[in-house]
C-alpha cells in the first residue's frame, strides 16, 4: 500500500466510501448519499483552499481510505485552524490505515503552517476516538444531542491537536 494525493480520478471511490458512511453509520451526520456533482464541488473547494486530499491505495491502485482537512470556520482569525476527517473503506478497516492517513494529514498541516487540527467525532465511534487519542488529540468538548439519525439523538465530540506551527503567526 502507498499514500497518494487524490484527485478527480478517485472521485467514484471517494463517493462510495462517503456514501457507505452516510447510509450505514453515524460517522457523517447526513441522510442522503452524495452525488457526483457534490463530490466534484467538494474537490473544487479543496483545490480553492489549497487543502490536501490524501489517499491510501493497495497494490492494485484501489483506494482503501482517504483523509482531508478544510477550513474550521469562515472567519479570518481561524486561518491557522483546520477541521479534518478520514474515512476507511469498510473492507479495509482494522489494518492501521487510519493511523497512516492521520499521521500524513498532521504532517501536511505542519507543512502548511496550521496550528490547530479539530476533529468532530460521533461519541459512539470508539475506534476513531481511540485513534485520535493515540495520536495526541485531546477531547475538548462534547455537544449532546446535536444530531438525529437512525431514530436517535447523537452526541458530537470534538478532539483537537495543537501543533507547534507556525513559528511566526500574524494577524490579517
Amino acid at each position: 500500500m502507498k499514500l497518494i494525493d487524490c484527485d478527480l480520478e478517485h472521485s467514484a471511490a471517494i463517493m462510495a466510501i462517503f456514501n457507505d458512511a452516510i447510509l450505514n453509520s453515524t460517522a457523517l451526520y447526513e441522510y442522503r448519499p452524495r452525488t457526483e456533482a457534490v463530490i466534484e464541488e467538494w474537490f473544487a473547494a479543496k483545490r480553492r483552499g489549497g487543502y490536501p486530499v490524501i489517499g491510501v491505495v493497495d497494490d492494485e491502485d484501489r483506494l482503501m481510505g482517504f483523509a482531508s482537512y478544510g477550513a474550521f470556520r469562515a472567519f479570518p482569525a481561524y486561518k491557522y485552524t483546520v477541521e479534518h476527517s478520514l474515512y476507511i473503506d469498510a473492507q479495509f478497516r482494522g489494518q492501521g490505515l487510519g493511523r497512516l492517513l492521520l499521521e500524513s494529514l498532521i504532517q501536511r498541516a505542519r507543512d502548511n503552517d496550521m496550528h490547530c487540527m479539530v476533529g468532530g467525532i460521533d461519541s459512539q465511534n470508539v475506534a476513531s476516538i481511540k485513534l485520535h487519542e493515540k495520536m495526541g488529540f485531546a477531547h475538548c468538548a462534547t455537544m449532546p444531542q446535536v444530531g438525529y439519525k437512525f431514530g436517535r439523538w447523537l452526541d458530537l465530540c470534538f478532539y483537537q491537536l495543537i501543533l507547534e506551527t507556525p513559528s511566526e503567526p500574524r494577524d490579517g
